[in-house]
């Protein structure tokens, strides 16, 4: 039996309901006067819980709180057999209007999280104080001629809609987490298990809808984007790991000079790169994460 991870600070749990849906929510530390809470947004196929570490690593006791989106961990799922991006934003627009009504926050998001998180700074820039962004590349431009093509994929994967296999053991989860990305120490791919993953009478389910496997019918449309991010006005700091995930995820259809080329039009953004990290690099290097985002959130 592999040793547990041991939180150095234990989350809460709550459960909101933001927009009809039943959302769970994570909080470590509590409000201190004139500081923003720190929103955390995780990424696709991931859970709240995956930031414990990087909560763990700061020096500083502040309040934290990170959200379960629809449809992963213990939040409700959609109720539909699709997931549209604006409904991310409106559940954010919503977390926030009930945990911070009167003041802007700082908000981190990883991922899929860091790609709701700018386009949201870009809408509701009030409500942002301090802006990070854990590797939320975005996607390749697609063209309007794909759109047929598309939505007849779509069409055709929602009368085959696609299941989560079960595990025998959360054992067996932990393993899987640690395949995605080996650098994941044993202790804490146990721990995050447990929070990745429910006992079912089939064994060990994943903690998330089945339908975000599903292809998306609605088109990534840069230009549209961008008109977001170019209307950010929160400091935001960029970090990425040194492994080059881009390249890796994408390949020649998302180059890395269209990435820095959007990046540029961010403005006051500042940048980090984590060495011996990839795209988990909150789970690879939680202590180096934490090292750069204090002084930025300061």
């Amino acid at each position: 039996m592999p040793h547990i991870y041991t939180p150095r600070r234990p989350h809460c749990d709550e459960f909101l309901t933001l927009r009809g849906l039943r959302h769970h929510v994570l909080r470590w530390g509590q409000p201190r006067a004139g500081e923003p809470p720190l929103v955390m947004v995780h990424g696709w196929m991931d859970v709240g819980a995956s930031f414990q570490f990087v909560v763990d690593a700061l020096e500083q006791d502040r309040e934290v709180i990170a959200l379960d989106w629809r449809g992963f961990g213990l939040s409700a799922a959609s109720g539909s057999d699709s997931y549209w991006f604006p409904d991310y934003l409106g559940d954010l627009d919503a977390l926030l209007d009930a945990l911070s009504p009167d003041a802007p926050v700082d908000l981190l998001g990883h991922s899929m999280g860091g790609n709701v998180a700018m386009s949201y700074a870009g809408v509701r820039q009030a409500r942002v104080r301090r802006l990070v962004n854990l590797e939320g590349f975005g996607m390749p431009d697609v063209s309007p001629a794909a759109a047929p093509e598309r939505l007849a994929r779509w069409l055709d994967e929602l009368k085959d809609p696609p299941s989560l296999r079960p595990y025998a053991t959360l054992a067996d989860v932990a393993e899987r987490l640690r395949k995605n990305n080996p650098r994941l120490g044993q202790d804490k791919a146990a721990w995050l298990a447990g929070h990745w993953a429910r006992e079912t009478p089939e064994g060990f389910l994943l903690n998330a809808d089945p339908a975000h496997k599903l292809a998306n019918p609605m088109l990534y449309r840069k230009a549209e984007v961008l008109a977001c991010w170019q209307r950010i006005t929160a400091p935001t700091l960029w970090v990425e790991g040194s492994d080059d995930q881009l390249t890796r995820f994408w390949g020649g259809r998302f180059p890395r000079e269209d990435f820095e080329a959007r990046l540029a039009l961010v403005p006051g953004l500042a940048r980090a790169v984590l060495q011996d990290a990839g795209h988990m690099l909150h789970h690879d290097q939680p202590e180096a994460l934490a090292a750069v985002l204090e002084p930025f959130l300061a």
